[in-house]
């Protein structure tokens, strides 16, 4: 029996049992890198993924992060994805265009798919700053991300369902 919706009440639970995730990381900065995927791994896990519901591609450095998120999102074996990388603010603006065209492209590849793809990219001014968000003070951001691709994955799923069932303008909806 399909999950009743309360009109206007959608949400996304935290339990991650039966759905597949997709997580690309960069390995430019893998000593910040590595430590949000295992962050962003343990998370899905804890909340019930099989470890073989988790793919991990490896792309190498955060400008092809949006590519290979894209091609993973047209593959359609995925609930959500995760996009994983470290851009440290260096002495050139490449730091700049790095940051802006990551973020652009990871969301024109979650808007052209229709694919939950969760930013868990750093962009930080110094080294430390990247490590306290990769766990060293107060959380990791990779968890975090983990998290809200379980969230995604639940509540996109809700949606759809719901949307299955509303009827095309005009035409009224069977019980």
């Amino acid at each position: 029996m399909a999950e009743k919706l309360q009109p206007g009440k959608f949400g996304g639970e935290l339990s991650a049992a039966g759905f597949r995730f997709g997580v690309v990381v960069s390995r430019f900065n893998s000593f910040i890198t590595e430590r949000l995927l295992a962050a962003a791994v343990d998370a899905l896990e804890r909340a019930g993924a099989d470890s073989k519901d988790v793919d991990v591609v490896h792309v190498p450095g955060a400008f092809e992060l949006p590519l290979a998120a894209k091609k993973l999102a047209a593959t359609g074996k995925y609930d959500a994805l995760i996009a994983i990388g470290c851009v440290l603010r260096g002495e050139t603006t490449h730091y700049d265009y790095v940051c802006s065209e990551t973020a652009r492209g990871l969301q024109l590849a979650q808007m052209d798919s229709g694919l939950p793809i969760m930013f868990c990219v750093l962009t930080c001014d110094t080294v430390e700053q990247a490590i306290n968000r990769a766990g060293l003070k107060g959380g990791n951001k990779g968890f975090e991300a983990g998290l809200a691709a379980i969230e995604m994955a639940q509540l996109s799923r809700k949606l759809r369902a719901a949307h299955s069932r509303v009827a095309p303008a005009g035409k009224p909806r069977r019980k």
